[in-house]
């Protein structure tokens, strides 16, 4: 028997792994640097924090579409260098002008914006040169390996950027996002790559190439259904995630150690999933997997809802986070999978894309609608509300032909782009491996269904 290829002897990956967790650990130091900089520094209000975050999450709803397709006219290595260094050019002038005693709000938002739309320029071809650069037999363990590194990279980021922050302050703090974004830009210099870009001459205009990729997603049913599956999972968890921290804090009165404990083991449970989902997926298959983890997403909100102050109700909150994560992340690496190998080369980035664009324009209108609901109707009301949509992504997910698939699908035939989106009726499907027809959670960057 033929011993298992050892990711970590794959020089090309091991470059790729490298830039991206440096990248996912820098963000995570900005996401933890920013709003101290701006509440404790610049005396933001909340109103402006809440635009703050609102401009840094506006870009991948606008150009994610954008976005993908560029990345799939260009050689992949190039908009992720520029977005690294965009991103790292944007970030140093922060404690430049706090240096100058001339940093404002007003920067710090086009900051924050010039920062999302770099990340989802970086982010759009960052998922999709994965199938390029291992075999479609590795993505599983491929993604599997990314998840768990990107749930311990974000972890660490966010701990060193509380220790830079005591020992620099936030302004300066930021030059560690800063120094991490070129050394993406390196590692992803660094990988060899053979690419075909599409000559100008042969390319149809920008819009047209959308429009092919969102056609690509809807004529698939397996694409169209797990796309269907994360907008739809995205938009309950933004909706739950908006008052998660107001709801354990002030209504069950939990300490501020208590709770960056519980968010802490965040990471170890994300990673613990990750790493278990191949193994899942070889013993179980991926359609019964995902379809459980997805059915057991709502049932870890019950001790939340029932939850009241007390160390008892508090350790019983943290196991349903543990399992809630582990099934996100267990889900999400084996979608993403799927995804990505039953895509063609070509429109690798453009059908990560339209998931991007749905997932991420689900979450500020699920924000803006978990704050006027929990105004209405109350905190724990929209909890509920939000916990019984968590029953639309797995009911979606029983009713398809997904959830008896029982091996990853076969990769489809290289063709030209523009014979895949152009000419062809749709992508072609698999054979399935039974009588049923064959057929993530970021950007994502980090597991869908995060806290």
């Amino acid at each position: 028997m033929t011993a298992p290829v050892s990711l970590w002897r794959h020089r090309t990956f091991r470059r790729y792994l490298s830039g991206q967790a440096a990248s996912v650990t820098g963000s995570a130091i900005s996401s933890m640097v920013v709003p101290v900089l701006a509440v404790l520094e610049l005396d933001a209000s909340t109103s402006e924090v809440a635009w703050l975050t609102f401009l840094g999450q506006l870009p991948p709803a606008l150009l994610a579409l954008y976005a993908g397709a560029l990345a799939d006219r260009h050689p992949k290595r190039h908009p992720m260098i520029l977005g690294d260094l965009v991103s790292s050019a944007a970030l140093t002038t922060v404690p430049v002008t706090a240096a100058l005693d001339r940093l404002s709000l007003a920067q710090l938002m086009v900051v924050a914006a010039v920062q999302g739309a770099a990340g989802v320029l970086h982010d759009a071809a960052a998922i999709s040169l994965l199938p390029s650069l291992v075999d479609r037999s590795l993505l599983q363990r491929s993604n599997s390996r990314i998840s768990t590194l990107f749930a311990v990279s974000a972890t660490a980021g966010s701990n060193l950027g509380a220790a830079l922050t005591v020992l620099l302050g936030p302004a300066r703090a930021l030059l560690g996002d800063v120094l991490s974004h070129l050394v993406s830009a390196w590692c992803t210099a660094r990988i060899h790559v053979t690419a075909q870009p599409i000559p100008a001459a042969e390319r149809d205009p920008l819009h047209t190439e959308i429009g092919q990729g969102l056609r690509y997603v809807l004529r698939d049913h397996r694409l169209r259904t797990l796309t269907f599956v994360n907008a739809t999972t995205s938009f309950a968890l933004a909706l739950l995630n908006t008052l998660w921290a107001l709801y354990l804090l002030r209504n069950l009165s939990m300490g501020s150690t208590v709770f960056g404990v519980v968010l802490g083991l965040g990471a170890l449970d994300a990673a613990a999933g990750a790493l278990a989902a191949p193994s899942l997926t070889t013993r179980y298959g991926p359609g019964p997997m995902m379809l459980t983890a997805l059915a057991l997403t709502p049932l870890t909100q019950i001790p939340l809802l029932l939850a009241s102050p007390g160390l008892a109700w508090q350790i019983a909150i943290a196991c349903a986070l543990f399992v809630h994560l582990a099934c996100a992340a267990a889900s999400g690496t084996t979608q993403r999978t799927i995804r990505q190998s039953i895509t063609s080369d070509g429109m690798q980035a453009r059908m990560q894309a339209v998931s991007t664009w749905l997932t991420a324009g689900a979450r500020p209108a699920a924000a803006l609608l978990a704050g006027g609901l929990g105004t209405w109707i109350g905190v724990r009301a929209t909890l509920v509300g939000g916990s019984v949509l968590l029953l639309v992504p797995p009911v979606v997910l029983y009713r398809s032909p997904l959830r008896d698939l029982m091996d990853m699908p076969n990769s489809p035939a290289a063709n030209s782009s523009r014979a895949q989106a152009g000419t062809l009726p749709g992508p072609t499907t698999p054979p399935a491996p039974g009588p049923v027809a064959t057929v993530d959670v970021r950007q994502d960057r980090s597991p869908e269904g995060g806290p």
